[in-house]
């Protein structure tokens, strides 16, 4: 990496801790300025608007949950190991608080009103998430551990819930109960789409 990339990288890190805070709304150039201590027209050099900055922290905010969390699933086997693995993976990023899954959280229902680029942006992450996730389940058809009519859309959709749920209970509402009942959600949703054959 340049001298100049590698700026831009720990700009964008201070950018998605203080969105985490601030929302994507709430963040600025000036805001980030006096974050990183740059100058607001060093910054303006890197981003040239509040809205290309925060598509850049947002694509920053996604490198970060997929290096956390879908990579290293990706990295288990096939079928119902990787989609275990990304279960524990997600919720490990909801326990540390970090701000790059988390930040999509929040930012669902920041701009979920608000027409234009972001939440474009926005949107086709979670979409990308589900494809994601919809395909994990689907090697797990293929590989026997689940049944040849399950739907791997409804289970991205169901799986996303169960983490949706998750985060209100542990974030919002401080329920030591959270983990264990999104851990018996997922083995609802496995044990209804498993084999006959296992």
């Amino acid at each position: 990496m340049t001298k100049g990339s590698d700026t831009r990288r720990v700009i964008l890190g201070h950018g998605v801790d203080a969105a985490y805070r601030v929302g994507l709304g709430g963040l600025s150039i000036g805001h980030l300025a006096t974050a990183t201590g740059m100058s607001k027209s060093g910054l303006f050099a890197h981003f040239r608007s509040k809205e290309q900055l925060q598509l850049e922290v947002l694509r920053e905010a996604r490198e970060q949950f997929v290096d956390a969390v879908v990579r290293p699933a990706l990295a288990a086997p096939r079928g119902e190991p990787r989609v275990r693995e990304l279960f524990e993976r997600w919720v490990t990023c909801g326990k540390a608080r970090m701000p790059g899954g988390c930040l999509f959280v929040k930012a669902a229902t920041e701009l979920d009103e608000q027409l234009g680029p972001v939440r474009d942006q926005l949107a086709r992450d979670h979409r990308d998430l589900y494809d994601t996730i919809a395909r994990m389940f689907r090697g797990g058809i293929t590989e026997g551990h689940f049944r040849a009519d399950a739907d791997p859309v409804q289970f991205a959709a169901d799986l996303d819930g169960v983490m949706l749920s998750y985060y209100h209970a542990h974030r919002l509402l401080d329920d030591d109960g959270a983990e264990a009942r999104a851990r018996r959600a997922l083995d609802t949703l496995l044990d209804a789409a498993r084999s006959p054959a296992r």
